[in-house]
């Protein structure tokens, strides 16, 4: 019974350590650019667009599509090292188990 009381403080200072790591992600920030920096945009840690930054070079009303691509691909990444953030923060918590929910 003491084990089983032992394991239940560690689930709750582990819950309390994932709760903490989740809420600083909100603080962190990444930018990502595309195009040589033609596009950039800013994700927080809970991947809410910050800001999104287009050159004036790449506003070409012949070539819509080429913008739009690139607001895209800009996201995408934003979105793919927000992703690569989260496994690191919590990663550390969990000892490298993918727990299902958290990432």
């Amino acid at each position: 019974m003491k084990n089983m009381n032992q394991m239940m403080k560690q689930m709750k200072k582990m819950q309390s350590q994932m709760a903490k790591a989740q809420e600083e992600l909100a603080d962190k920030e990444i930018e990502a650019s595309v195009g040589g920096g033609i596009v950039k945009v800013r994700m927080n840690g809970h991947k809410h667009v910050l800001s999104v930054e287009i050159a004036p070079e790449a506003v070409d009303p012949e070539d819509v599509e080429m913008l739009q691509d690139l607001v895209t691909a800009a996201v995408n990444e934003a979105m793919k090292q927000v992703d690569e953030l989260v496994a690191n923060d919590l990663g550390k918590l969990t000892g490298g188990m993918n727990i299902p929910g958290l990432f």
